[in-house]
């Protein structure tokens, strides 16, 4: 909130002076006029000076930090004008440069915001037992020993053990693996995770400050913290414009003695092209990228985005749709798929089992007309038993819909079958009917990605999932990935983007909270922000806010693009303004007259930088 906060004080500080200038550009030339020119120059002199003492101010504080800016030449030029007696040429800077700053402010401005997002998944409150009673406390007032009452689509608040038979508990958010997973009684459960089954206890292990998820958050903020902040691609001329711009000062000094045309020499100088004709470029960028569905944060990422060389990806939900979707239906004699499928997913309309709802949305896809279930009882985390259309039908596990089908076992059907995949069996009238075959599948538009960032230029391709190695492995040598690792925890993706830093720059795609971390701590940070978590999308630099991953490689043609202009537009300056400066030296632009040369020469250049929105 405070970086919000400044950013905001920021802008309006740069409003502000751009009123000064423009208001005592504007009341000295009435005054001039109305043949009052004394009165013109004392109302120039004043609008200068706050934009001035605010230039000092800015110059001091990047000396501190040890950089030496453009702005130097800036002061240098408004003070000399002052000095010498040309307010109005001083009034025309001031103007120019107040009208940078606040155009830099507002592409910084667009940088990413704190993880206001991530913290608000963290639950603020839980149901807790004292005795028989159930109490709504703050997490803050849960220890470890706890016992707590963990609903249907709540967010565990802490780790703990669950107490009930079975939890079952969708972990994408945590760990990437895009099935549910059952937690038998026992068995430990992550903060942060969601219950994605019937309600079960959960007794706290450790308190929330000291859990998965508040550790997750912590990374975020110490990776954001790491980075350096960005730095104007105008800064990197700073020392050798501002030695040449002090040298052909000097020289002219020395040749002529005329403050004049050394005066001349410094309005000339002014770096507004640096100043304005970047973030322009940088800001029109940002604005295609916007158009195609990507959100570019501010330009110093699109500029980031321009030089990437190794692009990490998540498996679930970013190479993968993260969903699990029908692959297969295998059945015995006497069934059809369509009978089986409608039958199942009839039966799991009264379950709110995530895998039911993949059942339910195929079956409609298909055009299926689904029965209402009767005497539904369902066994959290095993199956599902009940009528549908007067037949008896379960729905579950092998050994589940086995032990209501004569303890004949499906195992003939499972031959063959992809371990990375999930199987539902379905019993009908005491007879294993058949199993329907789940697994999330790999994006269409997956491979003709890669290889388009290949042709871009990205030299290396590493798949970084938190899901099992095996699956990793299969869907990383399908997509012809450089490297694959799996089973990573969120502190091992950051590792992984740390350790390919030496490659080039690194771009990561993700989309989970377990991958806000790495997100943070890479180059580039991606999120699928269209299905992907709110903590992803304020960890990551850029946002696809389409679930495609096509436009990501449209928006690193824009980025170079928009970088290439604007180098271009820094060396057209410059260049005319070193050529301008020459022209002052020799006595033919007078202040005023080169200041308006100054702002010809940033005209032209913003029009060039303005390309970047074609």
């Amino acid at each position: 909130m405070k970086l919000h906060i400044r950013e905001i004080l920021r802008r309006k500080h740069s409003r502000i002076l751009i009123g000064f200038a423009a208001t005592g550009l504007v009341a000295g030339g009435l005054l001039s006029w109305s043949e009052n020119p004394g009165e013109a120059g004392w109302v120039w002199s004043a609008a200068t000076v706050p934009v001035l003492l605010a230039l000092f101010v800015q110059i001091a504080v990047s000396l501190r930090r040890g950089d030496i800016g453009l702005d130097i030449v800036a002061a240098l030029s408004m003070s000399a004008a002052l000095a010498f007696g040309e307010p109005l040429a001083a009034n025309v800077v001031a103007m120019m440069y107040a009208g940078g700053q606040l155009l830099e402010d507002f592409a910084q401005g667009r940088a990413k915001k704190e993880m206001t997002a991530l913290m608000g998944r963290v639950a603020q409150t839980a149901m807790r037992y004292n005795g028989d009673v159930l109490q709504q406390v703050p997490i803050a007032d849960i220890k470890a020993g706890d016992r707590l009452l963990i609903r249907q689509g709540d967010v565990l608040p802490v780790d703990g053990r669950v107490a009930t038979d079975v939890a079952v508990l969708d972990l994408s958010a945590l760990t990437g693996e895009s099935l549910p997973q059952n937690i038998m009684k026992g068995g430990e459960a992550l903060s942060g995770a969601a219950s994605a089954g019937a309600a079960f206890e959960l007794v706290a292990i450790r308190p929330a400050a000291e859990s998965t998820y508040a550790g997750i958050v912590r990374l975020v903020e110490a990776a954001q913290s790491s980075k350096a902040p960005m730095v104007r691609m105008a800064d990197r001329y700073a020392i050798g414009f501002l030695a040449l711009t002090v040298t052909i000062a000097a020289v002219t000094w020395l040749v002529t003695q005329d403050t004049i045309r050394v005066l001349s020499v410094l309005v000339v100088a002014t770096p507004c092209p640096l100043i304005l004709a970047v973030p322009v470029a940088l800001i029109s960028g940002m604005s295609r990228t916007a158009r195609m569905g990507v959100l570019v944060k501010g330009g110093g990422v699109l500029e980031a985005l321009s030089q990437v060389q190794t692009v990490i990806l998540d498996k679930t939900g970013t190479v993968t749709h993260g969903q699990a979707t029908i692959t297969e239906i295998r059945t015995r004699a006497g069934f059809a798929e369509a009978d089986i499928l409608k039958a199942a997913a009839s039966l799991d309309q009264a379950s709110g089992h995530v895998v039911a709802t993949a059942l339910i949305k195929a079956a409609q896809s298909k055009g299926l007309a689904l029965s209402a279930p009767v005497q539904v009882v369902e066994t959290p985390g095993t199956g599902i038993e009940g009528i549908v259309d007067g037949r008896k039908v379960a729905v579950g596990g092998n050994s589940f819909v086995a032990e209501r089908s004569g303890n004949v076992r499906a195992d003939d059907l499972l031959q063959d079958i992809d371990p990375a995949a999930m199987t539902v069996a379905v019993g009908i009238d005491g007879n294993v009917a058949g199993i329907i075959v789940l697994q999330d599948q790999v994006r269409l538009d997956a491979k003709p990605m890669l290889d388009a960032l290949r042709r871009a230029g990205v030299k290396r391709l590493v798949l970084a999932s938190g899901d099992r190695s095996d699956i990793a492995e299969k869907v990383g040598k399908q997509l012809g990935f450089d490297l694959v690792l799996g089973d990573l925890s969120p502190d091992a993706k950051v590792a992984a983007v740390r350790s390919e830093v030496a490659n080039g720059p690194v771009m990561m795609v993700g989309d989970g909270v377990n991958d806000a971390p790495a997100l943070a701590a890479a180059d580039v940070g991606v999120a699928m922000g269209a299905h992907g978590t709110a903590s992803s999308s304020e960890a990551a630099g850029i946002v696809l806010l389409v679930d495609e991953l096509a436009p990501l490689v449209r928006a690193m043609a824009v980025a170079r693009r928009s970088r290439m202009i604007a180098a271009q537009s820094v060396v057209a300056g410059l260049g005319l303004s070193v050529a301008a400066m020459g022209f002052a030296s020799l006595g033919f632009l007078p202040p005023v007259q080169g200041a308006l040369t100054q702002e010809a020469i940033d005209v032209a250049v913003i029009l060039n930088a303005l390309r970047a929105l074609r």
